[in-house]
């Protein structure tokens, strides 16, 4: 699900990225640090972002070191080392357990079963270091999980499976808590930009995925909102006689696309909007560039392939 939030890399400066690169190469380590090499495989562009935000806004102590990883033992690497990037980690591996533990419970992956197990001990101890996020995520993805057994198993529940603001609102629920470090003035914009980043990659995930879970029978809102013969915005959608959308009407037809992009742009809008209450002025730079660039790039590529798949 996560992997949508990164960085414009042509838009930014060279320092800046290389700044940046740091951060994702810290946050590796402290993955490693904190819960051994194998966590290092559920390091994501998500939780980097979280720890530029929160270095940003706390500006906590941190040191820049030069290190060589597993990965790119040649050369050495510049990493960033504080606590909110320690609090990242945290997040970064409640997310990942919790995603697996899904993933095996939902579709019986193994892979699932597996990375849980690897990543229990840790999860055991974040759950009682922080359980105001542990209680968001599992109750949001408690329900999320509740609306997908409902739509494969046949039951009818269609104001759930087809509403994107509260299907993906729980995505939102919850990393609007992880986004919440501290109990404090600023946790009301940090919330806020959790809320809207986790509905907007609710539903990145929701497009690059249509076509997989349709073949699979997998819930996906979009799918449900089309099989209603509705739009994204509840406006109703010719059918063919048996309440479903025709075949050559699709996600990225011109219609769909343009009220699906009118209602990622307002997630972003909110959650730009909350960013720049902040008083962030360290790495203000490549959050903006994330905020108001990068976050589109994936749309961009999902986009090309889709004409591309239609032109043929």
């Amino acid at each position: 699900m996560f992997g949508y939030i990164y960085v414009n890399e042509q838009e930014l400066k060279l320092r800046e990225y290389t700044t940046y690169r740091s951060f994702y190469c810290g946050l590796c380590q402290e993955l490693h640090h904190r819960y051994g090499r194998r966590a290092q495989l559920v390091l994501n562009y998500d939780t980097t972002f979280l720890s530029i935000l929160l270095t940003g806004l706390y500006e906590p102590e941190t040191v820049f070191d030069e290190k060589r990883c597993l990965l790119h033992p040649v050369h050495k690497h510049q990493m960033a080392c504080n606590d909110a990037i320690g609090y990242a980690a945290d997040m970064c591996v409640l997310l990942a357990y919790q995603k697996a533990l899904d993933d095996w419970e939902d579709e019986r992956k193994a892979s699932g079963r597996i990375l849980a197990s690897m990543l229990h001990s840790g999860y055991d101890r974040i759950a009682g270091e922080y359980p105001r996020q542990t209680k968001a995520v599992e109750d949001n993805i408690c329900r999320l999980h509740e609306v997908e057994t409902a739509y494969r198993d046949g039951r009818e529940s269609p104001d759930a499976q087809s509403d994107i603001d509260y299907v993906a609102g729980l995505t939102g629920n919850f990393l609007a808590e992880i986004f919440v470090w501290k109990d404090d003035i600023w946790q009301d914009d940090l919330r806020q930009i959790g809320f809207y980043l986790g509905k907007f990659i609710y539903l990145m995930d929701a497009l690059e995925d249509i076509d997989k879970d349709k073949q699979r029978g997998n819930y996906n809102v979009f799918s449900a909102t089309l099989v209603r013969g509705a739009q994204p915005d509840g406006e109703s959608h010719s059918t063919d006689g048996n309440g479903q959308v025709p075949a050559e009407t699709g996600i990225w037809d011109e219609s769909h696309r343009e009220k699906i992009q009118k209602i990622l742009t307002g997630m972003m809008t909110e959650a730009s909007r909350a960013f720049e209450r902040l008083p962030v002025l360290q790495y203000a730079p490549i959050i903006r560039n994330i905020l108001y660039s990068g976050v589109w790039c994936k749309y961009s590529v999902l986009q090309e392939k889709a004409g591309q798949k239609k032109e043929k």
